[in-house]
């Protein structure tokens, strides 16, 4: 989420009153970016830069309609304190929220009785439809600008049932297996990290990881699939079939070394979701980051001039999504 201090943008706009659904165009858009009305067509946002830009675009949008409409910054509000405005903005997010709280109750109804006999069409439906709340979900958390507890609550609940139905869906042949232990990093340092060259989404993200949390002075090499598991015996390799480090059977590179490291926390591991969505497309978790993260990396992967540039070159990239997620 955005860490937003006490400055607001309000927005003003007038569109003809034919035809009908102009004003609704409009309306939709300023629900869509997460603002809140004042009065009649006076609308708040917290201040931030992408908010500023936003709404210069729908400007020009309204104007492109025959209306006319005008933006200001404002640290206060002389007839309201922040406390009051804060607490539009909840409401609104927990008016988004009920929806979504609604069709889980429902849903957690029929987990009970899939739970009770298995039905492989009722599971395909119920997958279905959580994968609906949960990217809804994502969708109000987006704008949900000062962390409504509702939404809070409401994740929770999505994350346990998730749980629960990933216990229920799980085949035993395909149960996890389990590492031999947490690896310690003491007896990672300074190492030789080799992987398969043409690096791309997984490697990228790994490397990353392994630079910012295992071993700080890890130097990359690149070798062919088929001499990269037999490296040097100093060498750690990743993302190599057979290599010390690599996919296990849903579980990307990236999630194997989380695990392996004990390596926690909100920023990381929706990185790891990420990747996994970008490397394993499997749907398990969309999020709307990822195309745009793709798109830059294919970018990097089209431009170096070498392994060890798009490498480097994606290290920076998950850098920045790192800080931007740390928030």
């Amino acid at each position: 989420m955005l860490h937003y201090t006490f400055k607001w943008l309000l927005f003003f706009y007038t569109v003809p009153a034919q035809p009908g659904n102009l004003r609704m165009k409009v309306w939709r858009r300023l629900l869509k970016m997460g603002a809140v009305s004042l009065k009649g067509s006076v609308y708040i946002l917290p201040f931030s830069e992408d908010h500023l830009e936003a709404l210069h675009w729908l400007t020009g949008e309204v104007a492109s309609l025959k209306g006319e409409a005008a933006f200001t910054k404002v640290e206060r509000i002389e007839t309201m304190g922040n406390e009051e405005i804060v607490a539009l903005f909840q409401a609104q997010r927990e008016n988004d929220y009920v929806p979504v709280a609604t069709a889980l109750e429902a849903l957690e109804v029929q987990l009970i009785s899939l739970e009770q006999q298995q039905d492989p069409k009722g599971l395909e439906r119920v997958k279905g439809i959580l994968q609906k709340l949960l990217k809804d979900h994502r969708a109000i958390q987006a704008i949900d600008f000062f962390h409504s507890p509702k939404g809070s609550d409401l994740q929770e609940r999505l994350e346990h049932f998730e749980e629960r139905f990933t216990k229920l869906t799980a085949h035993p042949q395909a149960e996890r297996p389990k590492l031999a232990g947490p690896r310690n990093k003491e007896d990672y340092q300074g190492k030789v990290w080799v992987t398969r060259r043409n690096p791309f989404v997984d490697r990228m993200a790994s490397a990353w990881l392994i630079r910012r949390f295992i071993d700080p002075q890890a130097r990359f090499e690149f070798l062919e699939e088929e001499q990269a598991a037999g490296a040097a015996p100093n060498a750690v390799s990743f993302d190599v079939s057979g290599g010390d480090f690599s996919h296990e059977q849903d579980r990307c590179t990236f999630e194997m070394l989380l695990e392996a490291f004990a390596l926690r926390g909100k920023a990381i591991r929706k990185i790891g979701e990420v990747v996994h969505e970008l490397d394993l497309k499997d749907g398990k978790f969309p999020h709307p980051q990822a195309s745009g993260v793709e798109s830059i990396l294919l970018g990097i992967r089209k431009t170096a001039a070498d392994d060890r540039e798009a490498l480097e070159e994606g290290i920076k990239v998950f850098e920045r999504l790192y800080a931007a997620l740390s928030r």
